[in-house]
């Protein structure tokens, strides 16, 4: 099974939270995928941070993050995976962020699990497997 890690779920990474590492043991490094946006996601909240020991820490754990999970690309079917997806959520009034969107597009075009905490936001999305790593256990 393929898995792609949405932005909340890097941060928890980063953070160690122990249920996320220990599902994220669960699986084969090569089938657990980090997305552009949140990369990106990622990077901009570190950048906003003062220069300071706190904001070397998260670079450094980010690197590693990083260093750890392959790149889930940006393909041509991710585009259209984000531009069904977007005209769906519009079309029935369930707009969410574009970035949410565009991680969530990678997931679907590829036939992974999003792993996210965003439960509330991403289950508006048809097509999309979801686990919350922080709360539950991977059992596949």
């Amino acid at each position: 099974m393929k898995y792609v890690l949405d932005t909340n779920a890097v941060s928890a990474l980063m953070k160690g939270d122990a249920r996320v590492v220990r599902n994220l043991s669960r699986a084969a490094r090569a089938d657990v995928f980090l997305p552009q946006p949140v990369i990106a996601e990622t990077a901009y909240g570190i950048q906003r941070l003062p220069r300071s020991r706190r904001r070397e820490g998260l670079q450094a754990r980010f690197d590693l993050v990083r260093g750890e999970l392959p790149r889930a690309s940006w393909s041509d079917e991710v585009s259209e995976s984000f531009a069904v997806i977007k005209a769906r959520l519009e079309r029935t009034g369930k707009r969410i962020e574009d970035f949410d969107v565009a991680v969530a597009a990678h997931a679907v075009a590829s036939g992974a699990v999003l792993v996210t905490a965003n439960i509330q936001h991403m289950v508006r999305i048809s097509g999309v497997a979801i686990q919350d790593w922080s709360t539950e256990v991977d059992r596949s």
